[in-house]
């Protein structure tokens, strides 16, 4: 059986911790040196199969054009307010040399010419959109190979060449484009030690041990050591997202630190009850390392699940998120037991570790657990209506989530991507941020470009048409619109479905697509919403039948369904109240309002509601321990709650801690992944854990462990706690799920 299993490893790890830790320190090794010489380095790849925008830069590919590589743009303003690139000789000396610089930079393809249609005149300049229309605002598009041929160093190269400009220069230099996307660092490094610093005081203040708080956190980075480095792996044999690293050291010592914290209460609790050490690190593991086990299983597979969404950064990124949770998983039933064995009595503090008989930790505060729940459970109604009307309140807000994917704009005004952006849509107008690739494979028909030209320039919703290039060997032509919105406004995603509906065809047939970053963006967020539904469809119907397995009930698993879903809505719709409406975002460091990103629901869904999971079973398991002890519904339910209450408010506020520190960093992703999660994990340990489930379990009485007999024998036995129920006490359970199976 699997607590035997547990209880033996656990035991094992706790009495020779030295092996296990050199176990671990080896792979440690073995993992870091592999990212060191095979490990590759995380990009963002937005390609998806079958969407238009994909078949968009399929045929540039087959038509080895530039315009299927990566872009960068340079942008150029007098630094003297008064000057023009027409009436400054030093201006545009500067800029030719600028220009010249850039182009001799490695891989660099080739560069536009803004130096040299200044020189031909302003209408040229103004006309071809290399200068502004007041010639303050030059801009110099730089072109790249496929990412595939590109590194960081590429990137690095061009800010050096920025970096490098003399004090004296008479221009203002800034960068962005899909280079910057691409390539630049999303080190999560400040947000980590932020994340720990706050869950040592949370767990100090909890524990009031220093042994305590090391123990756990010391897991969680021997884990999260590991899991980086297999991150790293993994990019090297698929294109991994940017914030797959960062997403995976958020929820890595989230989760890290909460499976160890869920062992290590129990085992202190063993400790309390005169156990020895050795003997409670194997019973904590045992019995509160199987819902550790099963509460991260869900998690892993909750965010594998993601690949039906059929979009390969997705997946990667859910590949990635995922192993750092099994590692987790790991390190928690064999490196914890390891350092409780070394640990040995002073995981209780100094003063429990010179005393004959331990300390029973949680004994002052159950009893104030019990109080509450007990208030709850005589008040069951009032309780669940008003947390219900609460939470429903909070999700309101998701009628009106707009998702899409933030681009430049949405970055402080501090990066120099941020200032790029608005100085072209300043001097150009919003769309030349989000300008769509039109490829028309006209092989065998060669008036259809001109037609599609002028198509596209008649549609309102573009505002420039730039000539079309032709491929004379494939036929193949791309052009280049400039929409009149941005690229994150919802009217440039109408723009784009129109000409695909209706300019396109009439003027084209089925031989035009539309490409670029901001078609891409739209197509990438449309097959997740697409999908969404199936995925969701998908990981309720796997929660529900683990949780009837683990707990042989019917009503339980339904209800935690249920509940788990109303803390999720309730993440949703503070985010559209944070991202969308702008309320304390100032707070957070955000300076505009954005949508909220395309793929971050998904993900957002599937993490959550594996981490909702952890509570679930971590709790459910106490509360059937007592109940298959007493028979009673009602003393289960208090006894249950009470005795893991504290562990999960600390747990909580350890994961809500790490979670919000990563808010207060650049990326409005990032900050999506902080103030999502931790609202939902605060709302989930709060309002559903101590007030819903409690009130919801006792209005169902006998019912919430009802299961058919039929259905209880077609089920496989999978046992939650020892033979003992878990209980430190080492009573035998005195009844069986059996013993309740069909009844109400």
């Amino acid at each position: 059986m699997l607590w035997l299993a547990l209880s033996r490893l656990g035991v094992s790890a706790a009495r020779r911790p030295w092996r296990v830790i050199a176990v671990w320190l080896l792979v440690a090794g073995i993992a870091v040196g592999a990212a060191t010489a095979l490990g590759g380095k995380a990009t963002d790849s937005l390609s998806a199969p079958g969407l238009d925008s994909q078949r968009a830069a399929e045929l540039l590919q087959t038509a080895g054009s530039d315009r299927a590589g990566l872009t960068a743009q340079v942008v150029l303003v007098p630094k003297d307010a008064g000057t023009s690139f027409f009436d400054s000789a030093a201006a545009r000396t500067a800029l030719a040399q600028l220009q010249s610089q850039v182009e001799a930079l490695p891989r660099v393809l080739g560069t536009s010419d803004p130096a040299g249609a200044v020189a031909s005149g302003r209408e040229a300049a103004v006309h071809g959109g290399f200068v502004s229309s007041d010639g303050r605002v030059a801009v110099l598009r730089v072109q790249y190979p496929m990412r595939a041929e590109l590194a960081a160093a590429d990137l690095d190269h061009l800010v050096a060449l920025r970096d490098a400009q003399p004090g004296g220069s008479p221009l203002r230099v800034e960068m962005g484009g899909d280079l910057f996307l691409a390539f630049a660092d999303s080190n999560s490094t400040v947000g980590e030690l932020a994340g720990i610093l706050m869950a040592a005081a949370v767990l100090f203040l909890a524990f009031g041990s220093l042994v305590a708080v090391a123990l756990p956190i010391g897991t969680a980075l021997f884990g999260l050591g590991v899991g980086t480095a297999a991150i790293s792996v993994l990019s090297a044999v698929t294109e991994t997202p940017t914030f797959a690293p960062v997403l995976g050291s958020m929820v890595g010592l989230g989760v890290g630190i909460d499976y160890a914290l869920f062992i290590l209460a129990r085992h202190r609790e063993y400790l309390g009850h005169g156990v020895e050490v050795h003997e409670a690190a194997g019973r904590a593991v045992a019995t509160a390392g199987q819902p550790v086990i099963f509460a991260g299983g869900t998690v892993v597979v909750s965010i594998l699940g993601m690949a039906v969404a059929g979009v390969p950064f997705i997946t990667a990124g859910g590949i990635a998120v995922s192993i750092v949770v099994l590692i987790m998983v790991v390190a928690s039933v064999t490196v914890l037991p390891a350092l409780l064995g070394l640990a040995g009595m002073r995981i209780n503090g100094r003063r429990a570790g010179r005393s004959a008989v331990p300390v029973v930790p949680a004994a002052t505060g159950a009893r104030g657990w019990r109080r509450w729940v007990g208030h709850v459970n005589r008040h069951p109604v009032p309780y669940v209506v008003a947390a219900a009307a609460l939470l429903l309140a909070a999700a309101a807000p998701v009628v009106a989530l707009r998702v899409g994917i933030p681009d430049d704009g949405s970055l402080p005004r501090s990066r120099t991507e941020r200032r790029a952006y608005d100085l072209v849509a300043q001097g150009f107008g919003p769309g030349t941020n989000g300008p769509l690739v039109i490829v028309v494979d006209a092989a065998g028909a060669p008036a259809v470009p001109d037609r599609v030209a002028a198509a596209l320039a008649a549609d309102p919703g573009i505002a420039s048409v730039a000539p079309a290039q032709v491929d004379a060997r494939t036929g193949i032509a791309s052009l280049i619109a400039v929409p009149t919105t941005g690229p994150q406004d919802e009217a440039t995603a109408r723009t784009i479905d129109r000409l695909r509906a209706s300019v396109l065809p009439s003027a084209a047939g089925g031989r035009a697509h539309v490409g670029g970053a901001a078609a891409n963006f739209a197509d990438v967020g449309r097959r997740v919403n697409d999908r969404l539904p199936v995925f969701v469809a998908a990981v309720l119907a796997l929660s529900f039948a683990l949780l009837m397995l683990v707990f042989r009930s019917v009503l339980v698993p339904l209800k935690a369904v249920l509940l788990n879903l109303l803390s999720i809505g309730a993440a949703y719709g503070v985010m559209v109240m944070v991202f969308q409406w702008g309320w304390g975002g100032s707070l957070i460091g955000l300076e505009e309002t954005v949508p909220v990103v395309s793929f971050i629901p998904m993900f957002l869904f599937a993490i959550l509601f594996g981490l909702s999971m952890d509570y679930e079973v971590f709790l459910l398991s106490r509360v059937r321990e007592e109940y298959l002890r007493t028979g009673d519904n009602g003393t289960a339910i208090v006894r249950g709650i009470a005795g893991t209450a504290r562990v999960i408010t600390s747990g909580a506020l350890v994961m809500v801690s790490v979670f919000l520190a990563f808010v207060f960093g650049q990326d409005a992703s990032t900050k999506m992944f902080g103030v999502g999660l931790a609202t939902a994990i605060l709302v989930d340990a709060t309002v559903v854990r101590l007030v819903l489930v409690p009130a919801t379990m006792t209005l169902l009485g006998r019912a919430n462990w009802w299961l058919p007999r039929w259905l209880d024998r077609a089920l496989p036995r999978v046992a939650s706690s020892g033979p003992d129920g878990g209980q430190a006490s080492g009573q035998v359970a005195a009844r069986e799920p059996a013993a309740v199976a069909g009844e109400v």
